[in-house]
């Protein structure tokens, strides 16, 4: 039991270090850091709610009810109450005084979502062999999915947060775009499972899991893409700050 839960969680240990490591310029508390980690993993309670109800409405079908499932259940509950999260927790936080900070406090977030999920899936295994075959599945493409998810919320809400004429609009993609990524990453993995045994299912399934593979991947460069743009915008931040505060000690002094 333990080398299970410890192959559920570590996937999720090693990306939270990670993105701590990447915050160069002011780092977060660590208490600050485990109370939004808990309350993301609090969130799967409501989002797991509210997939229970939209799935009664789930439209018949392979295509349709795989997309339906990966937008609408599992990646509009999960994104919408990642982000009411974090805007009770973190928005009007005197932490969250840089561009970079979205994207750690989304990133905690959801990976307290996906430890959660993580246990929850690798503890149903029908026996060891199959559980460890689902921790190692999931650390490879899920957990590190809901760390993309988040680090495009995260870039969002970074830019909402210093940009007051444009607040409402990066607010809407904070949530818009995770969707549009966790739906897309969901639908191509559900749409084949819904579909009857028979060779189609098998070319279908080899065609999807190829563009899965690169959409997986163009996301990946993505997310380092708007990693390091909030690090610069960090950077330039601070270096702004620091130029403020110099310029009126001298006009102090």
């Amino acid at each position: 039991m333990l080398i299970l839960l410890c192959a559920a969680v570590l996937p999720v240990l090693i990306l939270l270090f990670a993105i701590y490591k990447a915050d160069k310029i002011n780092k977060e508390p660590i208490g600050k850091l485990i109370i939004v980690f808990i309350c993301g993993a609090l969130t799967v309670v409501p989002a797991s709610l509210l997939e229970m109800v939209l799935s009664q409405f789930e439209p018949s079908g392979a295509l349709l009810g795989g997309l339906y499932k990966g937008f609408c259940v599992a990646g509009f509950s999960e994104e919408l109450f990642k982000l009411l999260a974090l805007f009770l927790l973190v928005w009007n936080s005197r932490h969250f005084d840089e561009y970079f900070d979205g994207i750690v406090y989304a990133v905690y977030v959801s990976m307290g979502f996906a430890c959660v999920e993580n246990i929850m899936y690798v503890f149903s295994g029908e026996s060891y062999g199959a559980s460890m075959a689902t921790a190692a599945t999931r650390a490879i493409l899920s957990v590190p999915g809901h760390f993309l998810f988040a680090v495009m919320m995260g870039y969002y809400l970074g830019l909402a947060k210093f940009a007051a004429n444009r607040r409402k609009r990066y607010l809407l993609y904070a949530l818009l775009v995770p969707i549009f990524f966790h739906g897309t990453f969901d639908a191509l993995l559900m749409v084949p499972e819904g579909m009857d045994e028979g060779g189609m299912k098998w070319i279908v399934t080899s065609a999807l899991f190829i563009v899965f593979i690169v959409f997986d991947i163009k996301m990946w460069k993505r997310g380092v893409r708007r990693i390091r743009h909030l690090q610069q915008l960090s950077a330039d931040q601070s270096s702004e700050s620091y130029r403020n505060a110099f310029e009126g000690f001298k006009w102090n002094f």
